[in-house]
């Protein structure tokens, strides 16, 4: 399975948990890396060759730290862009139809407090729906996200075996995701 993962962190080289997470995949030969604040630096996204990109994986993941409930604004700039009308969706728009998607994310809040009652009020999984519905509304498979929790508290130890984790979780078939 070809697997491309778009990392979308406005200060990568300072971020301890993403970095971790990247660097463990990023010498996978199965795996294409990219990292979006790199790329474009100046926020003009080349649909292009971004479609292009998408139309030769099978699986996107979607790596970024997860702040004010949502993704990071370029992020959300290169949904806007790229997951166009007549392309991505609406008539004609069956580009991403079958590709499989993965939301992988780094929180600072722990566990429990994403859940129900506690101190964000809701789970990881009900902030991320308009993602989720983005990705479905594009014909896409959404599968699992991936989430390490507590990274602002995060050791060293800690952050490499989450790396593992998420290097696993991103490979796994979807058949074993969604069982």
């Amino acid at each position: 399975m070809k697997t491309m993962v778009i990392v979308a962190h406005p200060n990568l080289d300072t971020s301890r948990a993403n970095r971790a997470l990247m660097l463990e995949i990023n010498h996978n030969p199965n795996i294409e890396v990219r990292d979006l604040y790199q790329i474009y630096p100046d926020w003009n996204i080349d649909v292009k060759k971004e479609q292009q990109l998408l139309l030769s994986y099978d699986r996107i993941v979607f790596q970024f730290p997860f702040y004010w409930y949502s993704c990071p604004p370029l992020l959300k700039k290169w949904f806007d862009d790229v997951f166009t009308y007549g392309w991505a969706f609406g008539p004609e728009g069956h580009h991403l139809k079958e590709k499989e998607f993965i939301l992988a994310t780094t929180t600072g809040g722990t566990e429990n407090s994403y859940q129900s009652g506690g101190d964000n009020s809701f789970t990881i999984s009900e902030l991320f729906r308009p993602i989720q519905r983005t990705i479905t509304r594009c014909n896409g498979i959404y599968l699992p996200a991936f989430v390490t929790y507590n990274a602002n508290q995060g050791t060293d130890a800690y952050f490499a075996q989450e790396a593992k984790r998420y290097a696993d979780h991103i490979q796994i078939p979807s058949s074993v995701l969604v069982h």
